[in-house]
């Protein structure tokens, strides 16, 4: 028997070794660019403007980013990208959890129709929206404002996170709410003090979509921010030193380097509940 288990092993392990280098290639592949724009940051301009460009520089320098910390508006960008960014972050979240606890505990009519709704809404690509939307937020007064940029990215950013929210909202045990409800607690407190800490995992993962999204936004903050370059955001700074005559790469990889920075922040402070919220939801 001890054989046979010697033999399984040794079988395994070139399989185990291909398994593992075609990780670490891939890990590489994916991790090229985002290495590449740093060491765009970091390079002189006769490195970046050269025809023969290298993988690596030795005169590093800090030029590119005094020219993006030097731009008056950078600041007030960043700010803005922040505001925007938080706001639908937490206000998707919340709004999703309390869709998703109510089209899975309770039922009435058309619930099944309305999570259809939710995956067709997948569907449908941002761009074909993007003028619709337009006129939707000049009706309303909201366009060259913050909220023209908050509201759609909340409402993409919906669908996806009820739907997931949905199934870690199943997983919670009825027999858990009902011996609350025989406890004393009220639907509210349930609601806050024990579902929610229980599915707070998925709102994780799914608000990690939504900052990234919102984050990285470049379409509607192109679209909807037409004249007041004061609620401009993070992308859209991208455009000072991209100028067709004559592009500022170094600004260009500084600015991405510096957008690139509170996403990375982001990841590290949530890795551990994202994990935990992509592998599954609770189990009774």
């Amino acid at each position: 028997m001890s054989l046979l288990k010697g033999v399984v092993r040794r079988l395994r392990r070139p399989w185990r070794l291909a398994a593992e280098t075609t990780a670490l290639l891939v890990a590489v592949v994916v991790a090229f660019p985002l290495y590449w724009m740093v060491l765009g940051a970091f390079k002189p301009a006769g490195e970046i403007e050269s025809t023969t460009p290298r993988p690596w520089t030795a005169s590093p320098t800090l030029d590119s980013f005094r020219r993006v910390f030097g731009q008056q508006e950078f600041g007030r960008y960043f700010l803005n990208s922040l505001v925007v960014a938080g706001s639908v972050v937490i206000a998707s979240a919340l709004i999703a959890f309390l869709a998703a606890t109510a089209v899975t505990r309770f039922r009435f009519r058309f619930r099944t129709t309305l999570l259809i709704m939710f995956l067709v809404a997948q569907m449908v690509p941002v761009e074909a929206l993007t003028i619709p939307l337009f006129f939707v937020m000049r009706d309303a007064g909201q366009l060259n404002t913050l909220g023209s940029l908050i509201l759609p990215h909340i409402a993409f950013s919906l669908p996806f996170a009820i739907w997931m929210l949905r199934g870690f909202v199943k997983a919670v045990p009825e027999a858990l709410e009902e011996a609350a409800y025989i406890d004393g607690a009220s639907r509210a407190r349930f609601l806050w003090q024990i579902l929610f800490p229980l599915v707070l995992p998925g709102l994780v993962a799914t608000s990690v979509f939504s900052f990234i999204s919102a984050w990285n936004d470049f379409l509607f903050a192109k679209s909807f921010i037409i004249s007041d370059t004061s609620q401009s955001t993070l992308p859209m700074a991208l455009l000072v030193f991209y100028k067709p005559d004559e592009p500022d790469w170094g600004g260009v990889m500084a600015a991405s380097t510096v957008m690139t920075i509170p996403v990375l922040i982001f990841f590290v402070l949530v890795q551990r509940r994202l994990v935990s919220g992509l592998g599954g939801a609770v189990k009774d």
